[in-house]
């Protein structure tokens, strides 16, 4: 057995000292994690330069990061806080809804897809965001467009549809190619 009487220490510790004049000042997001993932391709569409920006400076300063790139991720913070804002200014009743489907099936996106595909068309119509899975091969249906969810503990209704955003053609997409094939 132990000879040593445990001893804890009860007491919350908080450091009061401000942050010095150079790093902004920003409000924290105040979401849990199923907000926050519900809307994070969303915030990474919006905010991918600020992203960026942050693990450049993290990866241009290793093991001094957090503290060399503090502008750097309060930018990120700032960016995302607008991204929630303005969905639930535009989407809200869909947000919720999807969140909380999250909260409720242990953060499983899967089970979520019907609220998921309703919110991505809010999201696009209202605030021209769209949610994009990086690196996606093209002749592969992302994951989040699937109408069958293998785990899922029940089936997508026949009546649900994803919501695929329509892709840009016409005038802006040609102008580029003619001018790569001039070249």
């Amino acid at each position: 057995m132990a000879s040593r009487i445990p001893q804890f220490n009860q007491q919350v510790l908080y450091d009061t000292t401000p942050l010095p004049d150079s790093i902004p000042k920003v409000k924290e997001l105040g979401a849990s994690s199923a907000p926050l993932m519900s809307a994070a391709y969303f915030i990474g569409a919006r905010c991918r330069d600020y992203n960026d920006d942050f693990m450049q400076c993290k990866n241009e300063n290793p093991g001094k990061g957090e503290f060399e790139c503090l502008k750097e991720g309060r930018r990120v913070t700032r960016c995302a806080r607008s991204v929630i804002a303005d969905i639930n200014k535009s989407c809200l009743e869909e947000f919720r809804k999807h969140w909380t489907c999250l909260e409720d099936n242990n953060q499983q996106l899967w089970q979520c897809r019907p609220a998921e595909w309703k919110l991505n068309k809010c999201v696009f119509e209202n605030l021209g965001l769209k949610k994009e899975i990086p690196d996606q091969p093209p002749n592969v249906t992302p994951v989040h467009l699937r109408k069958q969810m293998i785990y899922a503990h029940w089936p997508i209704p026949r009546s649900a549809e994803p919501f695929v955003p329509p892709t840009q053609t016409g005038d802006n997409n040609k102008a580029p190619a003619a001018a790569s094939s001039s070249s």
